[in-house]
């Protein structure tokens, strides 16, 4: 056989199994946002043990720890009705500064929700009023 066409088997080869490595490593890694109401309408074979990622508030005051273990509530309030989903998050990442109990916060829950409604968290992203932001100013009247 020709150099050029054994070389030009030799990429195509590498070149596959780069996308077929690529590809497999995207379906792995994929999850999406939900809501809690649209966690709520799946079917439990598309939600139970399965990755997901979960965004709401979360609940004042519902932040305790127990050992490794940080749980809290996250809510979501649609068309009138308060949803609410219990979170135990137990992830090698530290907890933001920011994420404390008396604070409002947002927060993104990327793990997977047990047969008994719980959502068990590896990874934490939030977003909390910081010291550090401006407050805000009340107006001025003159008169």
């Amino acid at each position: 056989m020709n150099k050029n066409v054994k070389f030009g088997l030799i990429i195509v080869a590498i070149l596959g199994t780069l996308g077929w490595l690529a590809a497999g490593g995207i379906n792995q890694t994929a999850s999406y946002y939900k809501e809690i109401a649209e966690l709520e309408r799946l079917q439990p074979n598309e939600k139970i043990d399965k990755r997901l990622r979960v965004g709401g508030d979360v609940e004042l005051n519902s932040i305790t720890r127990e050992g490794r273990d940080v749980h809290f509530v996250l809510v979501q309030e649609k068309d009138g009705v308060k949803r609410r989903l219990k979170v135990i998050y137990n992830g090698t990442d530290p907890l933001p500064d920011t994420f404390k109990d008396n604070a409002p916060c947002q927060a993104l829950v990327d793990g997977k929700l047990g047969s008994d409604n719980v959502f068990r968290a590896s990874k934490l992203q939030a977003k909390c009023a910081s010291k550090y932001e401006a407050k805000p100013v009340a107006p001025v009247t003159r008169g």
